[in-house]
């Protein structure tokens, strides 16, 4: 018997470029990106992709999106979300 692991975050960098067609700034380890003046972070066993406006130092919470099993369909809704915002 083999055993799957599912690993969200393994897939977001590349991810990331797919759906906001740019190289994002990556940041602690891997688990979280800057776009401009947006970070999306994930968190909670990768089962979180939260969207963060930063400001300097200072930091907002605009959402989260749940992850379930495709991490880049997560990424398409908080993109939806960040272009409704804008």
């Amino acid at each position: 018997m083999t055993m799957r692991f599912e690993d969200p975050a393994a897939d977001f960098i590349p991810a990331v470029q797919r759906v906001f067609g740019t190289d994002p700034r990556v940041l602690d380890g891997s688990r979280a990106v800057l776009l401009g003046h947006v970070k999306l972070q994930l968190e909670a066993g990768e089962r979180e992709l939260w969207l963060i406006e930063t400001n300097g130092v200072l930091e907002h919470r605009l959402g989260m999106v749940e992850v379930h099993d495709d991490i880049e369909a997560a990424l398409l809704e908080a993109k939806e979300r960040l272009d409704v915002g804008r």
